[in-house]
């Protein structure tokens, strides 16, 4: 951008940035990717990626000298559609379905997904249509979901490697090999038959499980919450759970457990933005209308035998949410919860939960002794944070400072740092000079 013609307007110019990459960067993109990948098929999706990001620069270099179009998403549609439809008159092998492709796309435009009508026989919703296709059974289950998170849920490979506890570089070979993948089988942009759909949809609640946990926790960013992910990945799970086909207890599960969690949202933090620990929160602040939808929807998980994951998470998410006091939390209930989490999966993560449950049911020092046998999680902030919280029950405040300062290290939101800096300070305080470090 022409940085002189800019600085006559600052106000708009940042405001504009501002809204474009947070929200449409997010949001629009993965709208947009999944509408055009389902016109033009899903072996393209790539360049479809490509035109998306093409038509957010062109917002970012038009808005601020014109302003923020009345119908931005419009705004944007329109110009996706034109730079995807000029690429593919340039490619002498699409002449001949030019015509076509520009008269499906005239009706596209003409019906917007949102009005068009319900049917149960599929799932109407662009963005749930294609992380179906993203989820091919002919594709490794991360990379099926990693490319889920990427392109339709606009994670970063940063973002998505935090969710896995995994290497930025891996997570981008990891989707480079799956769009190769793609191409390969030249995956077809529609809905699995009905009986199909359980095939892949796993993969699909483990993407929208993991953009959830991504707004409830960013992994980056200047905020701890971001409630936007959430709510999108509720939005997102709500229709499986209420459409005939995918409408599982599993489904029913994982609903309950994120509205449980959305619930406690506008309580996780202060007024300046800083981190509160569970016992620090006001309870008066929790969503009471989300808390009975989740109690709802767990009910309904509990038809027939299936038991999964998502479950027990809710249920331990019950506990907590059900809770009058944090004193009152049924902590042995929430133990019995992840042992038996532990025996469905092999997941660190969960090791660790269920050793802080530990300490909470038995003593820190048991805690202590839980979480010396996690393996694999020596660069997650949260086992140094835990172990720090425990050492500091225990009055072993040096050894917490030094747990806290670990954690410190691996912190990467500005609440983070401020929230380890302050306890830091306080284990400081509290050691004697003699046995400072």
């Amino acid at each position: 951008m022409n940085e002189s013609a800019m600085s006559d307007e600052p106000s708009i110019s940042n405001a504009c940035a501002q809204f474009a990459t947070e929200h449409f960067f997010r949001h629009e993109s993965a709208r947009l990717v999944a509408t055009l990948t389902g016109q033009f098929g899903a072996r393209r999706l790539q360049w479809v990626e490509d035109v998306v990001q093409e038509a957010l620069v062109r917002a970012l270099q038009t808005w601020p000298y014109r302003g923020v179009p009345d119908n931005p998403a419009a705004w944007l549609t329109q110009t996706a559609r034109h730079l995807a439809l000029d690429q593919l008159r340039r490619e002498q092998r699409w002449n001949e379905r030019e015509e076509g492709i520009s008269a499906e796309q005239a009706r596209w435009m003409a019906v917007p997904p949102d009005s068009a009508p319900d049917d149960d026989a599929h799932l109407r919703d662009d963005t749930l249509r294609l992380m179906f296709v993203c989820c091919h059974p002919q594709l490794s289950a991360e990379a099926q979901i990693a490319l889920a998170l990427r392109t339709l849920c606009g994670l970063s490979p940063a973002e998505i490697a935090a969710a896995f506890v995994t290497s930025e570089a891996a997570i981008s070979k990891r989707l480079v090999r799956a769009r190769q993948r793609i191409r390969e089988l030249e995956l077809s942009f529609e809905l699995p038959e009905a009986q199909d759909l359980p095939q892949r949809l796993d993969a699909v609640l483990a993407s929208l499980y993991l953009l959830f946990n991504e707004g409830y926790k960013a992994s980056s960013g200047e905020h701890l919450v971001r409630s936007d992910l959430c709510h999108e990945a509720i939005r997102l799970t709500e229709l499986l759970a209420t459409h005939q086909h995918t409408g599982l207890p599993q489904c029913s599960a994982l609903l309950a457990l994120m509205l449980l969690s959305a619930a406690r949202l506008p309580a996780r933090t202060d007024e300046a933005g800083g981190i509160l620990r569970l016992h620090e929160q006001d309870r008066g602040l929790w969503d009471q209308s989300l808390i009975q939808r989740g109690l709802q929807h767990l009910q309904l998980s509990a038809r027939g035998d299936t038991l999964t994951e998502y479950h027990l998470e809710a249920g331990i998410a019950a506990c907590h949410s059900t809770a009058a006091t944090h004193e009152t939390t049924d902590w042995a209930r929430i133990l019995a919860l992840y042992d038996q989490l532990a025996l469905l999966t092999s997941s660190s993560v969960v090791a660790l939960n269920r050793a802080i449950a530990v300490g909470r049911v038995h003593s820190a020092q048991s805690g202590l002794e839980a979480l010396a046998v996690v393996q694999g999680l020596d660069a997650y902030l949260s086992l140094h944070a835990a172990r720090g919280a425990f050492a500091a029950e225990l009055g072993q405040t040096q050894a917490a400072a030094t747990h806290y300062r670990r954690a410190l290290a691996l912190a990467t939101l500005p609440s983070e740092r401020g929230f380890f800096e302050r306890l830091i300070s306080a284990c400081e305080i509290a050691t004697p000079t003699n046995g400072a470090r």
